[in-house]
Parts: structure tokens; sequence; C-alpha cells
């Protein structure tokens, strides 16, 4: 048949199928003339004919199927028949569209979380060749120093261009109340290493990344819509920052992602004073800089591992390290891409596991549900096959109706889907990289597209297989009990399934619950009752003041914290206040306050690094640490007066195991400083994080530091409502300089739960997918006992006739269900045992073998199955002998 024919079918229907039968009408006639000729009666010659060709349908649709044009229409028929048969059984078609759009609809949601966080490329030119390199400490990865920027800068020649930068936060006044941005000091080659240049404007120079060179700043495009009017004519603009005046030089473009600061909106130059190198105590020696890099066309990962590898093993005289930064240790190198994803990306791939068991648990649970409906269906699938519908036909058919529910769920799974999107954005713990990337877009609805036919095909293969096997005698006389007996057991096979999913589920929720309660049980060495927290940044050329001596540091800047906190103090409903350097569990950037230090009885080199903070007098009292020995320090440890120290338990622990802290001196940070005398022991404080146990920690009064930090957290103790208290601290603190910012205002009891959020998020996603999980599983459970209870009414009947009492009938049901359940949980505890390994990095005190969780997610599931069973065990233990048995 010519191509240009079956075009014309395609609009010709009708016809053809008319010409098809009055072709077929010719041939029957044709044959009765040739049987009358051989002496056959007419009747039995058309009889004979009729027989031979037979059922007229069935021909007509084998010579349609000849044109793969036609092939279309009885796709569309089949859809048409699918259509209708799920239009009469509305309850079987809405439960089965539910449960699909549950699955569908989770994982597509977790996939558009995941998809541009793990998987898709970064948003540069050639992202793969973007790498970070880190500096080590006792085997982790930390920021790096200017010093040992410019030493690889100039010795490595794997990379196309070398870039450092560190956060920038100026604060930018002139608005009714001053505002801190955020933002990023950059090498010149910055923009070079991400591949990205303005969309406005030009990029920085070397010529802008020079000591006193003229202030320049880049912003993103959100900056230059919101604060400067989307100008046009924006570049050579300028803007007050610090209460410096920069020039705007370039916009970026509009889709630019920075994923190494996800909010930063302005961009400048480090512009180091090179004279600072030659001072091993100035913060160009400071770890506090991250490096990255392009590589070259075609070098590695390895390679460039091995070229720094050489510099690091190979110090030059003109590159001088001090001991901190003299990188024996080694570097560390990592794509940018594993750098970004590096923390999260154990709970996302957790996430995506608990959601792939959920899909699969909701594909058993329609397949279930499917081979019930067949079983209802024999009669109708026997006598299609009577009539002379083909095997092939028959699972085409099935498999059509399949995918059609596939296809309604799979809609109403990307509502959910869009739904769930929005839940994961709000849920989402902080620090979650790309989250702006996170959305329903052209990728995740392919993906769902993609997932609804596979679910569709996975679902229906089964059922499609098992419908047209039923012999046609057999099954028109409902006796079909080979046929029955293969349908429970492949319902069997797949309730136990469903059961070992969704225990491998609950044991998973199980850990993380008991994970977090561990967690939240840790003693944080404080009390966070009543407590407000609120950091203050100085800013502007107010703060410029030489230090007048060693010691005293800016006196302007001390001067302002020390008015600030005295105003603080008078605020109605506070009862005691100080500040801090730094907050614990605040997310600060530790690197910050992290710190040599050296007992004076020690060599130089066998100190070791401490959390150091400068507060003020007050501080350990209204956070309420615990003191163990000596004094808290107060108002007599001035600038003139002995220094004085208190450390932690720890410390004191791991220094002096055997005697007394109280009178030992020590060096925190430069040893040409004064010595610090221990005066107090207060107890171990969570620094980073309530998982991490590194609490080695010196508190030295505010006072005695050798800098004044322009950045300081207040901590507030109230009567009443903490959080009540947030506008008068905040005006009190801006009666003393209005021009100071005040950020980060939070109880320290909000402050405790983001510290956990990454665990709580991947604990939410766990229970709220087991759930799920138990309900289909239980679902499941009830749907083939109350199958085989339907399919059993003879049989229960004659045992009950026969004496069987109902507590018998009883039990008889619930045994059957029971052995299922327990067939799941043989095989479910052998995948939990393997598949909770992954949970490992994400559990606190918790053993992925945790005994505790096994028991009680077994008394769980076994309560929740027992009462799946009890339903229809209690109908079969009803059920009428007589009406059982004049039913057949």
């Amino acid at each position: 048949m010519s191509a240009l024919r079956r075009i014309t079918n395609l609009f010709r229907r009708s016809r053809l199928d008319g010409e098809i039968a009055e072709e077929l009408r010719v041939h029957v006639e044709m044959r009765i003339e040739d049987d009358l000729v051989r002496g056959m009666t007419p009747e039995e010659a058309r009889r004979e004919a009729l027989v031979r060709f037979g059922n007229p349908a069935v021909m007509r649709e084998r010579v349609a199927a000849e044109d793969a044009n036609l092939g279309l229409e009885s796709m569309a028929r089949d859809v048409r028949y699918a259509a209708r048969q799920l239009r009469r059984s509305p309850g079987f078609a809405l439960s089965a569209m539910l449960v699909l759009a549950l699955g569908i609809g989770a994982v597509t949601a977790i996939f558009s979380a995941v998809n541009p966080i793990l998987f898709e490329p970064l948003p540069y030119p050639h992202g793969s060749r973007i790498v970070t390199v880190w500096d080590t400490y006792k085997g982790d990865r930390v920021e790096a120093t200017y010093g040992t920027y410019r030493e690889l800068a100039a010795r490595s020649r794997a990379f196309d261009q070398l870039a450092a930068f560190e956060p920038w936060q100026p604060v930018m006044t002139g608005e009714q109340t001053p505002e801190r941005l955020e933002g990023q000091s950059v090498s010149a080659g910055f923009f070079e290493v991400l591949g990205i240049r303005p969309a406005l404007g030009r990029d920085f120079q070397l010529s802008d990344d020079t000591f006193r060179a003229p202030r320049v700043v880049i912003v993103t495009d959100r900056f230059w819509r919101q604060r400067l009017s989307g100008d046009a004519g924006v570049i050579g603009r300028t803007v007050r920052l610090d209460d410096d005046v920069y020039s705007v030089i370039g916009v970026m473009p509009r889709d630019f992602e920075d994923v190494l600061a996800a909010g930063a909106d302005v961009f400048t130059p480090l512009a180091y004073d090179p004279a600072k190198l030659a001072d091993v105590t100035s913060n160009a020696w400071g770890h506090h800089m991250r490096i990255a890099g392009r590589l070259r066309e075609g070098v590695g990962l390895d390679e460039v591992r091995r070229d720094l590898g050489q510099i690091a093993a190979n110090p030059q005289a003109e590159y001088p390290r001090p001991r901190w930064a003299s990188l024996q240790a080694g570097l560390i190198v990592d794509s940018l891409q594993a750098d970004v994803v590096r923390n999260v990306k154990p709970a996302l791939l957790a996430v995506l596991g608990a959601v792939a068991l959920l899909l699969a648990i909701a594909c058993v649970n329609v397949t279930s549900l499917l081979l019930a409906r067949g079983a209802m269906r024999q009669g109708e699938f026997a006598m299609r096959t009577a009539l002379g519908a083909s095997r092939g036909r028959l699972i085409r058919q099935s498999i059509t109706e399949t995918l059609l529910l596939a296809i309604a769920g799979g809609a109403l799974g990307v509502a959910i889907a869009a739904a769930g999107i929005r839940m994961l954005v709000a849920l989402s713990p902080p620090g979650l990289p790309r989250v702006d990337a996170i959305a329903l877009n052209g990728p995740a609805l392919l993906f769902a597209f993609l997932l609804t036919a596979a679910v569709g095909l996975a679902a229906g293969v089964m059922p499609a297989l098992q419908a047209p096997r039923a012999k046609v005698k057999t099954a028109l006389h409902h006796e079909g009990r080979t046929s029955t007996r293969n349908r429970q057991t492949a319902r069997r096979v797949l309730v136990v399934s469903e059961v070992a999913l969704a225990l491998m589920l609950l044991v998973g929720a199980g850990l993380l619950l008991r994970s977090m309660q561990r967690l939240l049980a840790v003693e944080p060495g404080f009390n966070a009752d009543h407590l407000l927290t609120l950091q203050v940044q100085t800013a502007g050329h107010k703060f410029d003041e030489a230090a007048a001596a060693p010691g005293q540091g800016d006196a302007a800047r001390r001067r302002f914290f020390e008015q600030a906190l005295e105003q603080v103090r008078k605020v109605p409903g506070v009862t005691q206040a100080g500040f801090t350097s730094v907050l614990p569990l605040s997310g600060d950037p530790y690197w910050m306050t992290v710190y040599g230090s050296v007992f004076e009885n020690e060599d130089a080199r066998s100190g070791h690094n401490v959390y150091r903070y400068a507060v003020s007098p007050g501080y350990a009292e209204t956070m309420r640490m615990p003191l163990l020995r000596g004094r808290l320090l107060d108002e007599r440890d001035t600038a003139k007066a002995p220094f004085a120290a208190l450390i932690s338990e720890s410390l004191a622990k791991k220094e002096f195991p055997h005697g007394d802290a109280l009178g030992t001196r020590l060096h925190v940070g430069p040893t040409n400083y004064p010595w610090f005398t221990v005066v107090g022991v207060v107890g171990d404080v969570r620094q980073a994080s309530l998982a991490l146990t590194d609490t080695d920690a010196v508190y030295v009064p505010e006072t005695q530091t050798w800098f004044a930090d322009d950045t300081l957290s207040f901590v507030i103790r109230t009567r009443g409502d903490a959080a009540a208290l947030a506008p008068l601290v905040r005006n009190a603190i801006w009666s003393v300089d209005k021009d100071q910012p005040v950020l980060r205002v939070a109880t320290m009891n909000t402050l405790l739960e983001r510290s956990v959020a990454e665990r709580r998020f991947v604990l939410i996603l766990f229970e709220a997918f087991s759930l799920v999980a138990l309900v289909l599983a239980a679902t499941g459970i009830y749907g083939i006992l109350a199958n085989s209870v339907a399919e059993r009414t003879r049989e229960i009947g004659v045992r009950a006739a026969l004496g069987a009492s109902r507590g018998n009938l009883l039990a008889l049901v619930m045994r059957q269900g029971l052995v299922l359940v327990l067939a799941g949980v043989a095989l479910g505890l052998a995948g939990s045992l393997a598949a909770t390994r992954a949970l490992t990095s994400l559990l606190f005190g918790v053993s992925h073998l945790d005994p505790l969780t096994y028991a009680g997610v077994l008394v769980v599931l076994l309560c929740v199955a027992a009462a799946a069973c009890l339903v229809p065990a209690r109908r079969a233990a009803m059920l009428d002998p007589m009406q059982a048995l004049r039913s057949e």
C-alpha cells in the first residue's frame, strides 16, 4: 500500500470500513457458491463459509491492521474503550489514580529539588573545569590564606585563571534604616574563572585589584533593578558603602547565579596591600580565603592535584610561609560541582532513595488493584476470546487501560509536585545550594512524563499478562480455580513486597527520629530560654581611629559597643545582657574565631586550635554557662588590668589531666602578645553544631584583645517573651548610633532549631513518605484479604456448615494475612540492614542497627497490619453459611 494511500485512509475511515466489509461479503459469497457446486445445501454452504472466515468484525480488524495508520485508529478505539471501562468503575479508577499521583508527584517534587543541585551542570560555560582549592588542618579542609593564593597563582601552570574571594558585608546607609548587604571581595580573575562577563559595563581588571586603587563595584541584576531602579546609564554611577564612595563598573546578567555565595549582590576587588605579606600577623596570613580556578583545557583533577602537591611539598624562598600556612599537610582540590553539594549530598540522596521506595510501593499497590480487577473481569476476557480476540489484543487493551490510569495519575501528580516544591523550598534548611533553581521546569516535566509512562508499563505488565490466561469454558462457568490461584499468588507476592518496602521506609524514619531526639537532648552548655540574640556591625570612617596602644584596639568601636550594651541593659524587661565576638550555634563563620593556643609550659609548635571568644563582662552569666572553678570575667578585666581568660572544661582536662588550670598562662593567637592568665574554668559549649564535640574554647575580655571586632553578637536575657523585646532593644542600640545595622534578630531557641534544620528537613520528608507507605501497605493487606474472602465464600460457608466456629474462621483469615506480613517483615529487615547504611552520616548517637528502633517499627507495622487483617476476618466470621452456599 502506497504512502499516499495510507495518509488518505486517515480521512476516509468510514468509507474504508465499507470497502473492507464489501470485500469480505464477496469472499463469503464466492465460498458459498463453491460449496453449492460441491453438493452442499444453501444452509450448510453458508455455515461452512462463515466458520472458515470467522467473526466478520475480527476479520475487518485484521485487514485494517495491515494499514499502519489504521493501527492508530485501533489504538484510539482502545483508549475510548478503556475510558468507558474506567468510568464504569469510578471507585477503582479514583483509588488507582490517587495512589499513582502520590508516588509520581512525590518523586517529581524531589527530582525538581535534587536535579539542579546534584545532577545538572553548573550554570557556567564548561563548568566541569572549575575547581576549588582548600588548605588542610588535621585532615579536614580549611580556608586558605591570601599568601597561599598568591604563591599558587604565581607557581601553578594548571590553570587558565585562579581567583581568591572572601565574604564582604558592606553597610549601605542613606535609607530609612542602615542595611548590611551580602557580597564578595574577589581577585580580578574571579568572573573569568566562572566564565561569565557583565551584561552591562566591564569586568574587573588587574589595575582595580591593587592597593589603594579607586573603589569600584560590580552589582547583580537584582540589585540593579531593586536599588538602582534599573537605570540603563548606571555605569559610572556611585553608591555609598561602608561610608566610602564606589563607582559601579558593571552589572551581571539576569540569569547569573553565584553558587559560591548565593545571596551576594555586590562584588569589589580584594586590593590587598602587598606589604602585609611580609607580616605574618597580618590578615594576609589568616585562614579566611577561598580559592577557585578554571583548569586549562585537557588538564584533569589528578594532574592538578599532582601539580599543587609538588608546589606544597617544595617551598621557595621568595614565597615564605608561616607555620600555620606551611602547606606541609598538602592541599585539597575538588570540582566546584562536588564542592557545592558536599555537605548536602548525603541528605538529598537519602531523600531520593526514600521517595523511590514510596514510588515502588505505589506501583505495587496499583498492580495489586489491577490484578484484583482482572480477576473480576475473567468472564469478560473469556467472552472476548470466544468472539475471536487474540491474546495480544487483550494484552494491548489491558496495557492501554493502565497507561490511561497512569496518565491521569501523572497529571494529578504534577499538581501535587507543584505544591510539594513550594513546601520543599519553604522547609529547605539554610545553606541548601541552588534553591532558586528548584522549580517545576522543563526537565522536571519531561521527567514526570517519562516516569508516568514507565510507571504505567511497570504496573500494567503483570495484570496484562494475567488477563487472557483463563480458559474460556472455566471462566464462563466461574470455575477458573487455577487462574484464581495464580492471581492470588501474584497478589500475595506483591503484598509481601509492599510490606518489605514500607518497613524499610519506616526503619529509616525511625532511625532519623531517634537521632533527632538524641541530638535535641544534647546540652548546649547554656540556657536558651528567654534569651534574645542579635548581631551589630559597625561601619563608617568614624571607626577608623588607630589603636592608641597595644591591647586597646579601636577605641571608637569599643566605646560604641560599650555604650550600646549599657543602653540595652536599661530596656524594661531585660535582666542581663552581654556580647561576644561569635555566638554559639548561630552559623557564624568559625574560621573568624579559631586561633592557635599555646600554654606557657608547652613548645610553641605543640599547641592546637581553640575557639577564641572576645566577650563583655556578664556574657557568661547571661548565657548561664556553669562556672566550675575560679571566677568569671567582670568589670575588673579592663585594658589596663592583667590579662585574664576563661577556658572550657574540655581544654582544661586535655592540658591538665592531673592538675589545676587556674593560674596558668597561655597565648591565644599572636605569641608576641602578653600572656593571658586562666582565672576560671567554665562548662563546655557546643560551638558549631550540637552534633560536633569540638568544644575547646578560650574566653577573653573584649577590651584585652589585640584587635577590636567590627561585628559583635548581643545576648539579652528577658523576664518574659524574648522576641517581644526585639524592637525596644534595636531602638536602644540605635539611640547610640542610628547608622549601625542591627542584624539576625532571633531568640536562642530559634537558633537551636536552625542548627538542626538539615536533619529535621530529612526527617519530615521520611516521616511523610513513611506514613503514606504505611497506609498503602495496610490498604494492600486489606485488599488481598477482602478479595480472598470474596473468592472463598463457598469454602468458608462449607467450613461454617461443618461446625467451624466464628473464632476459627477469624483465626483462619487473620493467619493468612499475618503470614504475608511476617514474610514481608523478614524481607524488609534484610533490606533495612543494608539500606540504612546510607543514613549513617545523618545519624547522631544512634547506630543504623539500633535495636530499639527496629523493635518500635515492628510493633507499629504489626499493629497496623493486624488492624488491616481484622476487617475482612470479621466479615468472614460473620458470614451466613446458608447464604454463602445458596449464592453458589
